[in-house]
């Protein structure tokens, strides 16, 4: 979390972006105008399911060999781009260096592609992939949690941010496979308020889609204590190069 000196220091100091540390003209919104289009938008074809853009571009979308012998308790996940370069960059920042002004852009630019693929009247609430105890103190926030907020006004749908609980600290996902991810989220996340999901259409929000094993595992619990359907939106999705 940043503090009121680093704020006020934000506030009088001109905008830098993120990436390259150029100076922000006033239209420019996080990054600037290159490395803004570095950026590689997902679209289709992809996984009906995951999101998982496909290589071939004469395919239709269709599900994807993963979720074909993988359950996905979540019916559908969508990310906005590809993590790497420029967007993986501006994430870094966001996440461990505290620029939380950057979570205005980056919901800004999530409400464009959630009007791409959802009804807004078909959803009931917006609920934040939640950080352990130990995670957030360090951080000093959840990233998913800013995201939804902004995403909310937006859209008009509610959130809710103490709906789950992520009862244990997990190691480091990005260092595991996703074999040991499943496994290591197996168990992990505890549904406190089971009004808010009963009956309901969930879309869940997160930063980074890698293998889907925390959203997938959080969307069981859910469902498990009475959800409709969840869905699932992130900012990036992390793609295995060969």
């Amino acid at each position: 979390m940043l503090s009121i000196a680093e704020r006020l220091f934000q506030f009088f100091i001109p905008s830098q972006c993120p990436c390259c540390k150029k100076v922000l003209r006033e239209e420019q919104k996080g990054l600037c105008s290159d490395c803004f289009s570095e950026i590689r938008w997902i679209k289709p074809p992809f996984c009906s399911i995951c999101g998982t853009p496909f290589v071939s571009e004469e395919v239709g979308n269709h599900p994807c060999g993963a979720c074909l012998t993988k359950r996905r308790h979540f019916a559908m996940a969508r990310a906005l781009g590809y993590y790497e370069g420029s967007l993986q960059e501006a994430i870094h920042r966001w996440k461990y260096e505290g620029n939380e002004s950057l979570s205005v852009h980056f919901a800004e630019w999530m409400a464009k592609g959630f009007f791409c693929y959802w009804n807004p009247d078909l959803l009931d609430i917006l609920i934040p992939v939640p950080l352990h105890k130990e995670r957030l103190r360090e951080r000093g926030f959840n990233q998913a949690l800013l995201l939804v907020r902004e995403l909310s006004r937006r859209t008009g749908i509610p959130y809710r941010k103490r709906v789950l609980q992520k009862k244990r600290s997990t190691v480091p996902q990005v260092k595991l496979s996703g074999a040991e991810r499943e496994k290591g989220v197996r168990g992990t996340f505890q549904l406190l308020e089971i009004e808010a999901v009963d009956g309901k259409s969930i879309l869940l929000v997160d930063d980074v889609y890698t293998t889907g094993a925390t959203v997938n595992e959080c969307s069981r619990v859910m469902l498990a204590g009475g959800a409709k359907r969840v869905d699932v939106l992130t900012l990036a999705h992390a793609i295995k190069t060969k």
